[in-house]
């Protein structure tokens, strides 16, 4: 019996026993529906009842049809298109909601007076759908195609991948419809009801198994350092996750919980986890695309191998004690608050020398910044990890930090981090995944590239520049004093004075949309094997589009 023949009885082995294993959801389903009489967990256990239905149907008809076991030779790609494919789509639905509330900060009517279209709702399907919808898939997808490629082997189960993938999916399709009717935790970054944390902790820890099984059967003997910051991402999140959102939930039908922890304990652990979300889902994750997908655009090895593993090690044991510094003056122990902004100033340093890692890979190659505009993008996204790297612990000194906090400049901060970093970086590894997935000479055109890479830094721009003047003007209003020592402006002269700020962000915010829907289409005429005609483009970028046929390998 060949290899082939044993792992396709194995995945046939395995489709038969996550059977049982559906009829059990589907049975905890149903049973919430006939016992609660909260008529939101009466919607998601529909929810849940009709994707394990479906999965359920597919598996019998598998089995029926003798397709059994049957997979795609060689690497998993399909579970990777499937990312690309959902990361496209939620990226463009999490930007266009969060240009739709910064409309209405800019001209609160288009609240529309609705439950459902509310800022206060719709600001963490914002955050959510761009976080975790967006770049959660991201994520998935570039760990799956990386880990594959560097360790030179398929990726570990069979079912478990698409487990992954379409568990995620469920995961938000929950949380989103959620936060629309009024079910949260009220805790930033971790609005999910405790069902909700339930279902995406099975998925993250089978999510975890795939890429530990991948690791172990690797026939490559070095572990790439792509991979390292992927495992740390995906671990550290998982800790966070369960520590933070551990709850009681008042019955075991019904949605609403209460946390455990309480008080200061509860905001220190909530920002030990907002923070280190940013650090690890939004920073590591991350960087493991930088390291693989910037040395495979440009064709050259990484610049320092021995700066990226000190770079690992630095930013995993210093980033996890930054969180006090979103607590100064408060209740937290005031030494706590200066751990908190001695290891944010510290952090500056790992993270820096990432992206002179990440920015010297181009040694050689600086020229390919003018004939492609993928690696533009790439190499773009580094420099905003290291603005924000920068930005981030100048911001956690407490003389900076009582002007900052709780002002739009920290909005600023956040956004030249998300957009810029992770957005473009994200970007790229997209551009770069579609023409390798889909076996396709390069992309639909490089042109739109140009396009969306300049339309999309110009909100950027936009969006930052104007959140950066706007904090500081309140940061400077809330502390004057009049002559009397009565304060010098009413919390409603400050908001007027937002106004045209607003304005231009909502405005950058709709150039940054547009940018993504710009590369939708390009992406989606890419899958299809269309090529433009851009013969008439300058040469140096016509001739670009063989770049888009390097290999994956």
């Amino acid at each position: 019996m060949n290899i082939e023949q044993v792992r396709t009885d194995r995945a046939a082995l395995g489709e038969l026993f996550a059977l049982p294993a559906v009829a059990l959801v589907i049975a905890i389903g149903v049973a919430e529906i006939v016992a609660t009489r909260d008529a939101v967990m009466t919607f998601h256990a529909g929810l849940l009842v009709l994707a394990a239905g479906a999965a359920g149907l597919w598996l019998l008809l598998r089995r029926m049809g003798g397709r059994a076991g049957e997979h795609e030779a060689g690497y998993n790609h399909a579970v990777v298109r499937a990312g690309v494919i959902a990361s496209m789509f939620w990226g463009v639905a999490g930007f266009l909601v969060g240009d739709v509330i910064a409309w209405q900060l800019a001209y609160p009517v288009l609240n529309f007076d609705l439950p459902w279209t509310n800022f206060g709702r719709m600001r963490p399907l914002h955050t959510s759908a761009v976080i975790f919808a967006f770049g959660g898939n991201v994520l998935i997808a570039t760990s799956f195609f990386a880990v594959q490629r560097t360790c030179r082997t398929r990726l570990a189960g069979h079912m478990a991948p698409w487990f992954v993938f379409w568990g995620y999916q469920l995961f938000i399709v929950l949380a989103a419809t959620g936060y629309l009717l009024g079910v949260t935790q009220s805790k930033e970054y971790a609005e999910p009801e405790w069902y909700i944390d339930l279902w995406l902790t099975v998925v993250w820890v089978v999510y975890l198994l795939v890429f530990l099984g991948t690791l172990f059967k690797r026939k490559e003997p070095h572990i790439y350092v792509a991979n390292w910051f992927f495992l740390a991402f995906i671990v550290t999140v998982a800790m966070l996750h369960i520590i933070n959102n551990a709850a009681i939930p008042v019955s075991w039908t019904g949605t609403k919980s209460y946390i455990l922890w309480s008080g200061v304990q509860d905001a220190m652990t909530q920002w030990w986890y907002g923070h280190n979300a940013v650090g690890f889902f939004l920073t590591a994750g991350f960087l493991g695309i930088m390291y693989y997908f910037v040395p495979k655009r440009v064709e050259r090895p990484v610049y320092s191998y021995r700066l990226s593993i000190v770079h690992f090690w630095a930013l995993i044991f210093t980033y996890i004690w930054a969180g006090p510094h979103h607590l100064f003056y408060t209740a937290l122990p005031d030494w706590a608050q200066t751990l908190g902004m001695t290891f944010s100033i510290i952090l500056w340093m790992p993270s820096w020398g990432g992206m002179i890692n990440g920015l010297m890979t181009l040694s050689g190659a600086w020229d390919k910044l003018r004939t492609d505009p993928v690696i533009r993008m790439l190499v773009v996204s580094v420099a905003f990890y290291g603005m924000s790297t920068f930005e981030g612990p100048l911001m956690s000194i407490k003389a900076v930090n009582s002007l900052s906090h709780y002002t739009d400049w920290t909005i600023g901060h956040v956004h030249s981090g998300a957009l810029g970093w992770v957005g473009f970086v994200s970007f790229g590894a997209l551009y770069c995944l579609t023409p390798w997935l889909w076996q396709r000479k390069r992309l639909y055109s490089l042109r739109l590239v140009e396009w969306h890479f300049w339309i999309s830094t110009l909100g950027i721009l936009l969006y930052i520049t104007a959140m950066w003047v706007s904090g500081i003007l309140q940061g400077l209003m809330w502390r004057a004093y009049n002559s009397l020592g009565f304060l010098e402006y009413s919390f409603i002269e400050t908001v007027e004075a937002m106004h045209p700020f607003y304005i231009i962000r909502a405005l950058g915010g709709t150039l940054f949309v547009f940018g993504s829907l710009i590369m939708a289409y390009n992406l989606w005429r890419t899958t299809r094997g269309d090529e433009a005609d851009e013969t008439i483009m300058h040469p140096e970028v016509a001739s670009a589009s063989a770049l888009a046929k390097l290999p994956a390998e």
